[in-house]
């Protein structure tokens, strides 16, 4: 298939991109313009898909570079969005404009070409604090930052051009990702790469809230899975190990998988405001193992500490970490 991946150049995506270019597909990547012409990770994509799909840069707020960019594509995997949730806080505009408008250009954009297929990539936080759990698909769904509100704003936008126009559009919703290359805006790579840069006394928010995490290749089997598969149309479908971890929790095995001891020291600028604090998330995956096939191969605790092992040596490299400003925090 020749295949549109919007926000090719971010952690996900990246990682999407060279897995659909191993899997054999005829791959055009979807990045941020900018003056320097990074390609974001893509620049450092692995030595066997270097050189083998194509790049477009663009801007997703833009309908005519979507639409340019979609043209002659078979299907759309659509990652492009502004994800961090303290700098929603701030800056909430650009996110109704990045998750909100662009999702809407790129449904309008595959409706008016005829692609055969958008998967839309939506958010576990667009459900909020549990209700109950696991959480299924038909979870009530409550915006507790703007980051969230335009989500669920951008998944609304995404299944209304299936209901209301028959465009092929399935929604995936990956629970908390990740993995090698993820922003430090992130908990998980901010607790490593403190740790990997030699601080034994660890910076965190609310260590009480609980997570279900997914190892970047579980997320990115999801997608090709959702792609390939003819019975996610019209559906949102979650993606998630069915494994729920606290964030103290979380940081205390990776200190162990690491092979040190913390301390956790709270760090208020680190903390949500109290209402906006999503307290607890657990995917039920059921329906991705039903409809798609996909089970996660990092589950549990044991897979956790595997997802762990191989975050945590990657970050591990110099060259790597050098890439991080550990002294700082990341909005």
């Amino acid at each position: 298939m020749k295949v549109l991946i919007t926000g090719a150049d971010g952690f996900i995506g990246s990682h999407l991109t060279e897995a659909m270019v191993r899997a054999g597909h005829d791959v055009r990547a979807f990045v941020l313009y900018n003056s320097f012409n990074s390609w974001g990770w893509l620049d450092a994509c692995a030595s066997d898909v270097k050189g083998r799909f194509e790049v477009f840069a663009g801007d997703i707020r833009d309908p005519n570079g979507v639409r340019t960019a979609m043209q002659g594509c078979d299907a759309v995997l659509h990652l492009a969005a502004l994800i961090a949730i303290p700098y929603s806080y701030h800056s909430p505009d650009t996110y109704i404009d990045t998750n909100v408008k662009g999702t809407l250009n790129v449904v309008q954009a595959a409706r008016d070409l005829g692609v055969q297929k958008v998967v839309h990539t939506s958010t576990s936080e667009v459900y909020g604090t549990a209700r109950f759990v696991p959480i299924t698909e038909g979870h009530p769904l409550l915006g507790q930052s703007p980051y969230s509100a335009s989500k669920i704003g951008a998944d609304s936008i995404a299944y209304s051009y299936y209901a209301a126009f028959g465009t092929p559009v399935a929604i995936l919703r990956p629970f908390n990702t990740y993995g090698p290359r993820q922003s430090a805006r992130a908990v998980i790579p901010t607790i490593i790469t403190q740790i990997a840069s030699g601080k034994r006394q660890i910076k965190l928010g609310a260590v009480h809230p609980t997570r279900d995490f997914n190892f970047v290749a579980d997320t990115v089997a999801g997608f090709m899975a959702l792609l390939e598969s003819d019975r996610g149309v019209g559906e949102v479908i979650n993606v998630g190990s069915n494994y729920e971890i606290s964030i103290g929790d979380t940081a205390r095995t990776i200190a162990e998988v690491m092979g040190v001891e913390i301390d956790i020291l709270t760090d208020d600028q680190r903390m949500r405001p109290e209402k906006s604090e999503v307290e607890r998330l657990w995917a039920e995956n059921t329906k991705a193992r039903a409809l798609l096939n996909w089970q996660p191969r990092f589950s549990g605790l044991d897979g956790f500490r595997k997802g762990i092992a191989e975050t945590a040596s990657w970050f591990q490299d110099p060259a790597n970490l050098a890439m991080y400003k550990t002294d700082i925090y990341n909005l």
